[in-house]
């Protein structure tokens, strides 16, 4: 039986290890170099979440420009990097959270609350990023919204998950801690004639 997330007290690792998934998936969303790419050869725009690259057709060599020159490239990063140290901080929480044995429902409830604000920062800087980016950086050629931006919507998208179940597992506080005693179900001979 699965309620809220988690049926039983040992399956209490299992929001802190989402929460170390999220954090491996911002990790590879501030590091790569895919956010934008060029779609199909030859390659002659790539961009990461700090700079953008451009190069010639024949040319091997990128040029690359800092988007930390541009007010919505300091705000996009500075959005979803305060995003993931909140992250980084739940993460510690919730380990400690559910390492000591009498767990404190509240404190889960209020990392909960956090990851919410973790998701918030997140959208907010996934958004200006690509609208902002396609309004003041010239596009040379086919391009899309590559793998690492989409690792930062996937981080996102768990964290999202996580907040609601942190927020919810208090409510089923004696499932969890296994306060609760099975219940058997059985009918007597004169309910149940096939069982003869």
């Amino acid at each position: 039986m699965v309620v809220c997330g988690l049926a039983c007290w040992r399956c209490r690792w299992l929001l802190p290890l989402l929460l170390g998934l999220a954090i491996i998936m911002g990790i590879i969303a501030l590091a790569g170099r895919g956010w934008l790419e060029s779609e199909s050869e030859p390659y002659v725009q790539q961009a990461s979440l700090w700079e953008s690259c451009t190069r010639g057709e024949e040319d091997l060599n990128w040029r690359c420009e800092s988007l930390m020159d541009y007010g919505w490239g300091r705000a996009a990063a500075a959005t979803y990097l305060v995003g993931f140290v909140i992250l980084v901080i739940c993460f510690a929480l919730a380990v400690i959270a559910f390492s000591i044995e009498i767990l404190r429902f509240n404190f889960v409830r209020g990392i909960g609350g956090l990851l919410f604000v973790v998701a918030a920062f997140q959208i907010i800087g996934l958004v200006i990023y690509p609208v902002k980016f396609t309004e003041e950086i010239p596009l040379m050629g086919n391009n899309m919204f590559s793998w690492a931006y989409g690792f930062g919507w996937a981080s996102t998208v768990v964290v999202i998950g996580c907040a609601f179940f942190f927020c919810c597992l208090p409510n089923w506080e004696d499932e969890v801690l296994g306060n609760i005693k099975p219940t058997y179900y059985y009918s007597s001979p004169e309910r149940a004639p096939y069982l003869n």
